[in-house]
């Protein structure tokens, strides 16, 4: 096992492509059981809650896990900034792992009480705050610079195996043994997601660019992603602070003085919302209205999953990709197109066919951000920044599926639809028009 001190020169000067390098590799691997091991988590909780509690109280036992997440997510991007980003990855997975398993010990002893799901809840919901700005803030530290489009695309990847693959492990274990095997489950995949990281070798911060400048030192001209702030060593490295709140706010500050990364932060909060809405309560109610049934609602959600894992596959292994950014853009326009095209069609197979280019377009433009984001932040910003974007996509967004829900009855789904297309196409729009994305790029790849 080596430290988080370990140094990056190796990785600095070359690297394989990200695909073939066993340190990426082994990322993938815990990135991926972290992710199964939620998946089977968030179903054995729901299964015990629902045996000693009644459906109102299920809902309220998974909801608990939101609040600490969306009011600490900040503070956790703080934290991660401060130790390191495998210290606090390390940290989660440990936590999360003897949790689960001295849950699935007390089920399989006793029959708790709902207090007892209700405090797991809690626990994950704390823990995820840190976990997430810091997975975040990771990748850059485990390879170079030119292969973050391909992690990102590899770690779509992960997140869509996950979803196929978790159910089914949760499933399984809870045919064998009820909801304690699950969390005996869910246990074992976060520790093996733990050894996996304890033999991760990772820099103390990502390897200086030839062509970083400071933006600090330069205020009345924003960095651009061709010449992001990264070093180490750079006068732009904030000092260590004292109070946690000072590196907080020092944190918020970078981002609204950072007029790439605002824009960023900006157009990927309006892709969440565009395509989020639309593929959660949006579908329900979509094809409960048309009659698919379960079925067809399989059928539209496989298929958002191909196209992105399609794209995600083609970042993943393909070369590189001129004008990566710009591009995103237009591809946010199809994904408006498709958004707008699923809820308006009557015909499944043409729904399908929406979902699966929508799939792509939000496939492709999420790993491209998401490596601009990183190349493009001074590393002893980046949990912070990843903790902001986190928290206005996964915290905020969901927060507007009430709303849809309220107008479905009202202007009808096509509307509905029809509306969250406009988002997707104004955050469509916002990429050329912002000067700083229009000529924005990500390093060249080998």
């Amino acid at each position: 096992m080596t430290s988080e001190t370990a140094t990056g020169t190796r990785r600095a000067t070359a690297a394989p492509p990200a695909h073939r390098d066993p340190n990426v590799l082994r990322w993938l691997g815990a990135y991926t059981a972290s992710l199964l091991g939620d998946s089977v988590y968030f179903l054995a909780l729901a299964w015990a809650a629902a045996r000693v509690t009644g459906p109102a109280q299920v809902g309220v036992v998974l909801a608990l896990g939101a609040v600490p997440r969306a009011v600490l997510m900040l503070g956790g991007g703080v934290i991660a900034d401060r130790l390191g980003p495998r210290r606090v990855v390390i940290t989660a997975d440990a936590v999360r792992a003897g949790v689960v398993l001295a849950v699935a010990l007390a089920l399989g002893l006793a029959s708790p009480g709902v207090w007892l799901l209700a405090a797991v809840a809690l626990v994950f919901g704390v823990v995820d705050a840190v976990f997430m700005p810091a997975v975040g803030a990771l990748p850059p530290r485990i390879t170079t610079r030119d292969q973050l489009v391909r992690v990102q695309g590899l770690r779509t990847l992960a997140t869509r195996l996950a979803v196929i693959v978790g159910p089914f492990v949760g499933g399984a274990a809870m045919s064998l043994g009820g909801p304690a095997a699950a969390f005996a489950a869910a246990g074992l995949v976060f520790a093996l997601s733990l050894v996996l990281l304890l033999n991760l070798r990772v820099a103390a911060s990502p390897p200086a660019h030839p062509a970083d400048v400071s933006e600090a030192a330069a205020p009345s001209t924003p960095s651009t992603p061709s010449t992001p702030s990264t070093s180490p060593t750079s006068s732009t490295s904030p000092t260590p602070s004292a109070s946690p709140w000072h590196d907080l706010a020092e944190g918020l500050r970078y981002v609204k003085r950072h007029r790439m990364l605002l824009a960023l932060i900006t157009v990927a909060w309006l892709v969440e919302l565009g395509f989020s809405g639309p593929l959660n309560i949006g579908l329900v109610l979509l094809v409960e209205d048309r009659g698919w049934g379960p079925g067809g609602m399989g059928l539209i959600i496989s298929s958002f999953g191909a196209g992105a894992g399609a794209s995600a596959l083609a970042l993943a292994l393909g070369g590189r990709i001129p004008r990566a950014v710009p591009l995103s853009g237009w591809f946010l326009l199809l994904g408006s197109l498709a958004v707008g095209a699923l809820g308006t069609t009557s015909a499944l197979p043409l729904a399908a066919a929406a979902a699966a280019v929508a799939g792509l377009a939000a496939g492709f433009t999420g790993a491209v951000f998401a490596a601009l984001l990183q190349t493009s932040t001074d590393p002893a910003y980046l949990g912070r920044v990843t903790a902001t974007t986190t928290l206005l996509t996964v915290g905020v967004v969901p927060l507007s599926y009430p709303l849809t829900g309220a107008l479905a009855p009202h202007v009808g789904l096509p509307a509905v639809f029809l509306g969250y297309a406009c988002v997707c196409a104004l955050a469509a729009a916002l990429v050329p028009a912002c000067a700083t994305l229009r000529g924005a790029s990500l390093p060249p790849r080998n």
